[in-house]
């Protein structure tokens, strides 16, 4: 699959803000050996920027105690 740049040009969010959450759902994704990377031949990262920027994969920013 290929990088969703479209949607990264139309995302009207925090840009930052989803680059950090991509890099957290990309270990995630590492982590736990995930069939939607391995089967694919994808890297992680590519996979967890499309879910966050496409909005498969929902985030939100944890209150600092």
């Amino acid at each position: 699959m290929i990088f969703p740049l479209e949607q990264l040009v139309k995302f009207k969010g925090n840009v930052y803000e989803a680059t950090c959450a991509a890099a957290k759902r990309a270990y995630q994704l590492a982590m736990m050996k995930d069939p939607i990377v391995s089967d694919n031949d994808d890297k992680a990262v590519s996979v967890a920027a499309r879910q966050i920027f496409t909005h498969d994969v929902q985030y939100r920013i944890a209150a600092a105690e």
